[in-house]
């Protein structure tokens, strides 16, 4: 393609984990096959999943000019990207609130975020805080819409509706377990979950609610 001018991509792909493969191309494997894009810095960024047995590669060209960011995990390098609008997080491995505080200043328009995460953050096991501890900083999402809390250990509950670590903006759209919101907010009754749980206009479940055992 001699006129083509400009090559802007967003490629990602699925990689099985083959018990007897031996090579597992890495970040720096990927970026050697890159040398000679000159118009774009290429971003590329591997990960693999061995609960999930498979690995996932994502390259693109940096500006990023999609409205949406999926698969994002701890092995995000960060940068602004102004244009996306969703973004989906998932990792094996636990998300501090170090890396949620880059997800909001790389995203600033961001309206619609995922959170997937069974596993516990290690900077809250290590603090052992008490609610009222200012350690964290407070980040907010000022233009989030929905925030959906999909398959997480409580501690992703806890990292949003925690008025120390996560100041939420009005009227926001939650999904979450019930069982789990139940906890997190001490069957509603915990004061630093009130301000943020105050917020939610609307409240969705993504399980099956048994009323009668409430009652």
């Amino acid at each position: 393609m001699p006129k083509l001018n400009d090559f802007v991509f967003n490629i990602r792909s699925i990689i099985p984990l083959d018990n007897h493969q031996i090579h597992l191309p890495s970040n720096e494997d990927i970026q050697r096959t890159l040398i000679g894009f000159t118009n774009h810095q290429v971003i590329s960024c591997v990960d693999y999943f061995s609960n999930k047995k498979n690995g996932y590669c994502h390259i693109y060209t940096y500006p990023y000019t999609m409205i949406h960011y999926e698969n994002l995990t701890n092995n995000f390098s960060g940068g602004l990207f102004k244009c996306v609008q969703t973004v989906k997080l998932f990792d094996e491995r636990p998300f501090e609130h170090t890396f949620f505080m880059r997800i909001a200043q790389s995203f600033p328009f961001l309206k619609y975020l995922t959170v997937s995460n069974w596993q516990p953050q290690n900077d809250k096991q290590r603090q052992k805080s008490n609610d009222d501890n200012q350690d964290f900083s407070i980040i907010e999402y000022p233009n989030l819409i929905t925030l959906h809390l999909l398959h997480i250990h409580d501690d992703y509950a806890e990292q949003f509706l925690l008025d120390t670590k996560t100041c939420l903006p009005n009227d926001i759209h939650l999904v979450v377990d019930y069982d789990l919101l139940q906890r997190v907010t001490h069957n509603f009754t915990r004061d630093a979950t009130r301000i943020n749980y105050s917020k939610v206009k609307d409240l969705e479940f993504h399980d099956q609610v048994d009323l009668s055992k409430y009652v």
